[in-house]
């Protein structure tokens, strides 16, 4: 079993982080959750990228608050740094080999990561209803 380190403290997986990443997303109604595994990719700057999106910019600041509480609250994790707060269009978290992007759907849009790292294997997650 692979074993990733976020701020410190062993995860079994990279599966495991990905999955309490887009828990605590979806705990918001965060949608349209794209994993991006770049690990395949020499320049990426992590593994994977995990990509959502609110509907405003409070729900992008809720949806990324949730998945700082959330990787806490159940697995003791904290990230290494996070940015984006002061205009919430766009909050990366940063928890080593993945790097989690909340996004107001112009400013996903705009920047189209997907697009960008498009020879990335790119998973899309169903949105909760």
């Amino acid at each position: 079993m692979t074993e990733t380190k976020a701020h410190g403290r062993a995860v079994e997986s990279a599966a495991d982080l990905r999955n309490m990443i887009i828990e605590g997303i979806q705990d918001r109604k965060g949608r349209a959750i794209t994993v991006v595994g770049l690990t395949g990719i020499e320049s990426a700057p992590a593994s994977e990228f995990i990509i959502c999106q609110g509907t405003s910019t409070q729900q992008v600041a809720a949806i990324a608050d949730s998945v700082r509480d959330y990787l806490f609250e159940n697995g003791g994790i904290k990230p290494y740094n996070y940015d984006g707060y002061r205009n919430s269009q766009w909050i990366v978290i940063d928890y080593g080999s993945t790097l989690v992007h909340v996004f107001t759907p112009e400013t996903r849009l705009l920047y189209n990561l997907e697009e960008l790292w498009s020879d990335a294997a790119i998973e899309s997650v169903a949105d909760l209803d």
